[in-house]
């Protein structure tokens, strides 16, 4: 089982609820619900303390969420790549490997790696990193992650700036010809995807959104939460 990557010429938004934001002493019942509604795919921000100031989760939630639930399972590595924790969740199950295009100076071996394994492999880009650094990777990679906020944290505001980079990779996407998701992390809701979804991008990473703000605006209720996400 895989992420499907026909987005890319579909111009669907397609939102994947990011864990980083859940409430872990609830999250069987939260993803119980998210996946009666239709949802396939799960976001999970793995952070090493040292890539960005930050310190999440490892290999063994990613093997029960693989064990325990449906989803596909499209995992965000924001990690020293010298680090052996690449192949510990290639072997948790996770469905999807993006790491960051500044994390290593040899991207193209890491994503033959990745899709050695039987894994789609994608590339991420903070935000001052340009499009550009995205060119020599284009006939390799499977799917695009736009940060729209600085990695790290979830709850921060999105960046508008990164506006026209979205545009921009979008266009390059489109010139090589291959199906690559465009998807964006960051600040999103009802608002921002729209913003996004106009530049190109077809999947939202929905974190604070969905299982923080999102649920005071709409307790209880993620059908109607997910209706105005994907409007």
């Amino acid at each position: 089982m895989s992420i499907s990557h026909d987005l890319c010429r579909s111009h669907s938004r397609v939102v994947w609820p990011s864990i980083l934001s859940a409430d872990l002493l609830n999250l069987r019942e939260d993803l119980n619900q998210l996946t009666q509604l239709g949802m396939d795919t799960l976001h999970v921000d793995v952070m090493d303390g040292h890539f960005v100031p930050n310190l999440t989760f490892g290999p063994s939630l990613v093997q029960q969420l693989r064990s325990q639930t449906l989803f596909n399972l499209d995992v965000h590595l924001m990690i020293d790549l010298e680090s052996p924790l690449i192949d510990a969740f290639i072997k948790a199950g996770a469905h999807h490997l993006t790491f960051h295009v500044e994390a290593t100076n040899h991207p193209q071996q890491i994503i033959s790696h990745i899709q050695g394994q039987g894994l789609t492999a994608g590339l991420s880009l903070k935000p001052n990193t340009s499009a550009s650094s995205l060119l020599p990777y284009l006939s390799y990679v499977d799917q695009i992650l736009v940060m729209t906020v600085e990695p790290g944290f979830g709850g921060q505001a999105f960046m508008e700036s990164q506006l026209g980079k979205i545009e921009e990779i979008s266009a390059m996407i489109n010139t090589c010809g291959r199906s690559i998701t465009l998807a964006v992390d960051g600040g999103m809701n009802a608002h921002t995807i729209g913003l996004c979804a106009r530049k190109g991008a077809q999947a939202f990473i929905v974190g604070n959104g969905l299982f923080a703000g999102g649920r005071a605006q709409f307790p209880n209720n993620y059908k109607q939460l997910l209706q105005e996400l994907e409007a």
